[in-house]
């Protein structure tokens, strides 16, 4: 037996990547992030280098400082622009500005121009680039079907993401022995070109949204993600423990430098390889996460995450010894890429789609603000207490926030398993089967039931119709005109007719047994339905395909109130 789990658990693991090669839209999508995300770090690089240049380490640090707070400031405030229209558009336009920025900022460069405009245009890719993460995350679910497939694709993401961490810099390092920071930047801007191409190309039903107000309110919308967030406690504890993780974050870039130097004693070099180890235990962990994509408790392994990006610290500072400290800094990268897994999915999975990218937007806000508070924090601790007492209690933080809140994150998988088994059983229903992962969670989170003794009637013919029902379990006899016409058992639905053709009840249905149904009133199921082409077409078929078979030999003229 347990062979065979081993074997299930290896099939989910190569599902993961699989299933986002074959389906066409999340491939490119992917491919764009790889782009995007390789094109910033062999920017980041190419920009510490002129800024090193220019005015040591000062500079070095007021550039950083410089492109942290405008994502801060504007990830909320620009989200809203996401959750209009067509996500893929805003990806689109926002890669072609980091392009044409980027692309200056060589031109700048290779004529030896001033450095204070290389300075506004990484000002000016930073802010676009402060929408991308946003976006891309809230168009994930719309292209997938189902919860497992959302889950593997932020596997695929977290580990495109940690070979960005790895092969932008190396890029950056090959190009700067043989060429300049010039050419840096010019390969950066096409690798951003590039990430806007994959995705003009994309198709896919987008669920129908609101398009933009004539006079926009950018503040006011990015306020409906806030409330979003603070609205629901689930959010609110994950978004939280994100923030602590991004003060950890924050913490590891002093602590990285402090512990290599003073305590380790490894001088400048072991800084670089403290950072290397977490960015090689990023990309085992996220090979590793894959294997999560099937367990169902992404709650758990988020508060696993969450508890490795402060654990290793505190070990760190009680025994401080280099190897050691090296295996433990690795974990802290496993954390990472357990975070970006089950943090993303559980956030796509809890937010309505309608705010997503705000809420997204929210999160990325915290980050920037708590990396730069753990930093500051940091490096207070370090002059007042020392370096090991700061790596123990800044260590602590994470664990013991993880600890408090698993009993809640059990309860969110708990929601979740509950949430799946709903959508597989609306998925075995033609007309909804093609829905988009976000739009058949929006129906399923709206089911109610209903059960239905046998011999009892769900509903009669002539009266008006105001749900759609699926069988759950146990089956129904469609009677019209006195004669049965059809039998229906799990996973069938009924009543949309009178839904769609807003007609009264072409037929009578009565439980053959016992009916276990799920009902979803028509508020919920019409604008879902017939807001994507490929379910309202499905929708049209399947009603057709009824009347011809049966139609009341009186039909009702008056339209239900």
């Amino acid at each position: 037996m347990a062979e065979g789990q081993r074997r299930s658990t290896l099939r989910d693991a190569a599902a993961a990547f699989t299933s986002n090669w074959r389906n066409r839209n999340l491939r490119r999508a992917q491919l764009s992030f790889l782009g995007a995300w390789t094109a910033e770090w062999a920017f980041t690089v190419a920009l510490g280098i002129v800024a090193y240049r220019d005015g040591g380490a000062v500079a070095l640090g007021l550039v950083g400082l410089l492109r942290m707070l405008p994502s801060a400031i504007l990830a909320p405030l620009l989200s809203p622009i996401a959750d209009r229209g067509r996500r893929e558009r805003v990806l689109v336009l926002v890669s072609i500005v980091r392009g044409l920025a980027t692309a200056g900022a060589a031109v700048v460069a290779a004529v030896s121009g001033p450095v204070a405009v290389i300075y506004v245009l990484a000002v000016l890719s930073t802010i676009a680039a402060t929408l991308y993460r946003p976006a891309h995350s809230a168009l994930l679910p719309s292209l997938c079907r189902t919860g497992h497939e959302l889950a593997s694709a932020n596997v695929v993401r977290g580990l495109l993401d940690s070979a960005a961490t790895l092969v932008g810099p190396l890029l950056a390092a090959v190009l700067l022995q043989f060429t300049g920071v010039d050419v840096v930047f010019a390969v950066a801007a096409a690798a951003s070109f590039w990430a806007a191409g994959l995705l003009v190309r994309l198709r896919y039903d987008a669920p129908p949204r609101p398009p933009a107000p004539k006079r926009p309110n950018l503040a006011r919308e990015a306020l409906d993600g806030v409330k979003a967030v603070v609205s629901n406690r689930d959010l609110s504890l994950i978004l939280g423990l994100a923030a602590a993780q991004a003060l950890t974050r924050g913490a590891l870039t002093v602590l990285s430098v402090v512990v290599a130097i003073e305590l380790l004693g490894t001088g400048e070099p072991g800084v670089g390889a403290l950072m290397t180890a977490v960015g090689v235990g990023a990309v085992l962990g996220s090979l590793a996460a894959s294997l999560l994509v099937g367990t169902g408790r992404l709650g758990v392994w988020f508060a696993v995450g969450v508890a490795l990006w402060g654990l290793p610290f505190t070990l760190v500072g009680l025994a401080p010894y280099e190897v050691p400290a090296l295996g433990l800094l690795a974990f802290v990268g496993v954390g990472n890429a357990l975070i970006d897994v089950a943090g993303f999915t559980l956030i796509a999975r809890l937010a309505p789609d309608e705010v997503l990218a705000r809420v997204f937007g929210v999160l990325e806000s915290l980050v920037a603000v708590f990396i730069g508070i753990g930093a500051v924090v940091t490096s207070a601790l370090i002059e007042w207490f020392g370096a090991s007492t700061a790596l123990v209690a800044i260590g602590l933080v994470c664990p013991v926030l993880a600890l408090v809140s698993l009993r809640r994150l059990r309860g969110m998988d708990r929601s979740v398993d509950v949430i799946d088994d709903d959508i597989e059983l609306l998925r075995r229903v033609s007309m909804l089967r093609t829905l988009p992962l976000p739009s058949i969670e929006q129906l399923a989170r709206g089911l109610e039931p209903v059960a239905v003794p046998a011999g009892a009637a769900v509903f009669t013919q002539g009266d008006v119709g105001d749900r759609y029902y699926v069988i759950e379990a146990g089956e129904a006899d469609v009677v019209g005109d006195g004669r049965v016409v059809a039998r229906l058992g799990p996973g069938e639905g009924f009543g949309e007719i009178a839904l769609l053709r807003r007609t009264r009840r072409t037929a009578t249905v009565t439980a053959n047994s016992a009916l276990a149904l799920r009902a979803l009133g028509s508020d919920r199921f019409l604008p879902v339905v017939l807001g994507y082409t490929a379910s309202a077409q499905e929708a049209a078929v399947v009603v057709d395909g009824q009347l011809d078979r049966y139609a009341p030999k009186h039909p009702f003229v008056d339209p239900p109130s």
